[in-house]
């Protein structure tokens, strides 16, 4: 049971990674998996909503966004994190994203990203947070312990030559960033793009969540220098948002409770 869970996920994994539709004889053969056994799991996986089969092959079906949706409600990232993330890319005319740490891991929850030269985050699972702005923020809240079981597990591998993969520096570097509320990331993820991000100090919905939340944005290294602190105040103003509608929405849950 638990080898067919695993070949079913490793094709979702498979047609989800790929640049576009892809047939069932090269998810075989990239899976190393015998072609039968990956009809079954593709009629399967179609039949659920998972996927859907199109003339070019198997894509994402229609019951992806709805886990997704479900995953952030889980998650507790309501519509107004939403609203705040869109209005941060209006004000800050750059990628943003929102990004959290939770449970042993960093994710990217939501992203708005638009310029093609950022590359983008996708949303989901970061294992490389010693090397992204948002990732130092959410490290620079933990115990200097967790912080190092989330390195441990993830590594801290050389992305371009600017990563930082020595745990002595990244620590030097976190101090700064708890010190001056704001990290930044120069290179360090992707050649030619620098990154900002500040500290979401109460989630929005978050109904008491212990978990750190963090708002970044991207820009094209060019634009960087002259751009760091229209940035650093755009995200700064949308944090403190944050933080006054979560106190709102405290403020509406202890009147509903006190009628």
């Amino acid at each position: 049971m638990s080898q067919s869970v695993d070949r079913a996920l490793d094709v979702l994994d498979a047609v989800a990674a790929a640049p576009g539709p892809v047939t069932a004889k090269a998810l075989a053969r990239n899976l190393r998996c015998g072609l039968s056994t990956v009809y079954e799991i593709l009629g399967t996986l179609t039949a659920r909503g998972h996927l859907v089969r199109t003339a070019g092959g198997y894509t994402l079906g229609y019951r992806v966004p709805v886990l997704h949706q479900a995953f952030q409600r889980h998650m507790q990232l309501d519509d107004a994190v939403h609203a705040l993330l869109l209005a941060a890319r209006r004000q800050a005319e750059a990628d943003t994203y929102f990004s959290t740490y939770r449970d042993g891991d960093i994710a990217v929850l939501a992203g708005n990203a638009a310029d093609p030269a950022t590359g983008g985050f996708g949303v989901g699972r970061d294992l490389d947070g010693h090397a992204t702005a948002h990732g130092k923020v959410l490290l620079a809240t933990l115990p200097r312990a967790a912080r190092m079981r989330y390195l441990t597990g993830t590594g801290m591998r050389a992305i371009t030559p600017q990563t930082i993969t020595s745990p002595e520096r990244l620590d030097a570097e976190l101090r700064r960033v708890r010190r001056e509320g704001v990290a930044v990331e120069v290179e360090e993820c992707a050649p030619g793009v620098a990154c900002v991000a500040v500290p979401v100090p109460v989630i929005p919905g978050s109904r008491g969540s212990k978990a750190a939340a963090a708002v970044s944005a991207a820009v094209p290294l060019e634009d960087f220098h002259r751009r760091k602190r229209q940035l650093t105040e755009t995200l700064r103003h949308v944090a403190a948002e944050a933080a006054k509608l979560a106190a709102r929405q405290r403020e509406g849950g202890a009147a509903a409770s006190a009628g």
